[in-house]
């Protein structure tokens, strides 16, 4: 059986309160979202807790995913997105120091190339938490400044500059462990 099917299969059994059916989803699609979760939550806590409330969203309004419009997990995703966002937007208050940014070496841009998923996943956890918000938005998970600007109640241009510190801020952090690395006597 292919993957679409199987997942549309899933889905109806769920529907009709098929236990296992739940189940199956879940162990198929807790990682990928766990991982979205790490991205905007501030610890591996509140990761689960987001992770937790996607899928309770995810159960209660399994009904309305429409099978012909696109992918189960683009669908999961979006709704662990919002999650996430809901949160972020109930818990912070986002005020921007909105001068301009530190200027980075465009040389050392080079060593973001040189980062695995991973150490890549523990740069972002450490920025600040509106800079981390605003750059899981608008670089992996797609959202344009507009779209950032009314979810999280923020300007235009709060959300650009927030967006701008953050990637200076990864970009320093990535560098300085990069000459740390190349520094240590590997012999």
């Amino acid at each position: 059986m292919d993957k679409k099917r199987l997942h549309n299969q899933l889905i109806e059994n769920a529907l009709q309160g098929n236990q296992q059916a739940f189940r199956k989803l879940y162990e198929m699609y807790k990682h990928s979202l766990f991982m979205v979760c790490l991205r905007y939550g501030k610890d591996r806590s509140t990761a689960q807790d987001y992770l937790q409330d996607a899928f309770v969203n995810i159960f209660k309004n399994l009904k309305q995913f429409d099978t012909t419009k696109g992918a189960f997990e683009a669908w999961a995703k979006r709704i662990t997105v919002n999650v996430c966002l809901a949160d972020i937007r109930k818990n912070t208050l986002y005020s921007v120091n909105i001068t301009g940014a530190e200027h980075i070496e465009s040389n050392d841009v080079s060593a973001l190339s040189q980062l695995s998923l991973q150490e890549m996943l523990v740069h972002i956890q450490q920025l600040p938490y509106g800079y981390r918000t605003v750059f899981n938005m608008y670089v992996i998970d797609g959202f344009s400044h507009k779209e950032i600007a009314a979810e999280l109640n923020v300007s235009i241009s709060t959300s650009k500059s927030q967006l701008m510190k953050a990637r200076n801020l990864l970009q320093k952090k990535i560098v300085v462990n990069q000459r740390t690395y190349n520094n240590i006597d590997h012999g």
